[in-house]
């Protein structure tokens, strides 16, 4: 797996934790303040209740160090590596009633974030043999993108583009509102898009082989093969190859945990995958103290 960024040192985080505790703080945790002494001091641990994939670790202290600088923490697992069931992720010691103001928002963050880490990573797995990178895309949770593409990273996965300044991807959608629509020249379209942006890369999408073959003229950087059957997708990793192209190609649409390997297999160089982020189911963790 490759370096992960310091997602503790990103800007937006702070601000991503800053709304999340006014949501659920207000003015004041009325239940903690009933029970615990403000003198109180407490250990405890996040422990996972399911096999998993760590992310979110910096996330969730970062969330106890803003309710209070006095936290202690010790990193049992860090992100990008497993956890079984049952194991400690992190252990802290602090102010009682710091950690059960940011309890419940610490863990929804890395809630999330294991999810997103762990199907990635079982995605990952299938593939790793082949090279075949398996990229996340922008279907994320407005808000939270920069969180849940870093938990791709973590599951092992590849970034895509961040948002729509990073990459031109042309999909149908935009061809069909294409000033110089000529459906028999796409390689027009990725001309013109390289023209006015020239330091950018170039994809865009196509649905069929003689799509592909007008694509490739104007070598973009790479093509998304829009719901091909493996068929069509060996063919047009045949196709690309013999073309002297250095375009890349990546397949998307109707793929899953059951069909991944065989999609791998047609050569592609990549394949997309929105469940990523927007199905991903959360992973069970728990705040416990200990005794």
């Amino acid at each position: 797996m490759t370096t992960l960024p310091d997602i503790a040192a990103d800007p937006r985080l702070a601000r991503a934790i800053a709304l999340a505790l006014e949501e659920d703080v207000g003015s004041g945790d009325v239940t903690t303040d009933s029970l615990v002494d403000p003198s109180a001091v407490a250990t405890g641990e996040i422990l996972s209740r399911a096999d998993c994939r760590v992310s979110g670790g910096p996330v969730a202290t970062a969330v106890m160090k803003a309710v209070s600088p006095d936290m202690e923490f010790e990193t049992v697992v860090a992100d990008g590596v497993d956890v079984p069931a049952g194991g400690a992720i992190i252990r802290f010691r602090g102010p009682a009633r710091a950690i059960l103001v940011a309890e419940r928002t610490a863990l929804n963050f890395m809630q999330r974030m294991c999810g997103i880490a762990t199907l990635t990573r079982a995605f990952t797995r299938v593939v790793e043999d082949l090279g075949t990178l398996i990229l996340d895309t922008r279907k994320t949770t407005p808000g939270l993108r920069f969180l849940e593409k870093y938990a791709v990273l973590c599951g092992g996965g590849t970034n895509h583009r961040f948002g729509l300044f990073d990459r031109v991807l042309m999909k149908d959608n935009h061809r069909r509102l294409w000033a110089g629509h000529n459906p028999g020249r796409l390689d027009l379209a990725v001309l013109e898009a390289r023209r006015l942006h020239p330091d950018v890369m170039v994809e865009i999408e196509v649905e069929n082989l003689e799509e592909l073959r007008s694509a490739l003229d104007g070598r973009p950087e790479w093509i998304m093969l829009d719901n091909m059957a493996p068929a069509m997708m060996r063919e047009a990793v045949s196709i690309t190859r013999s073309s002297g192209a250095a375009t890349r190609l990546e397949a998307s649409g109707g793929i899953t945990l059951a069909n991944v390997r065989e999609v791998a297999e047609t050569g592609v160089d990549a394949i997309s995958l929105g469940c990523l982020t927007h199905s991903a189911p959360s992973i069970d963790l728990s705040l416990e103290w200990s005794v």
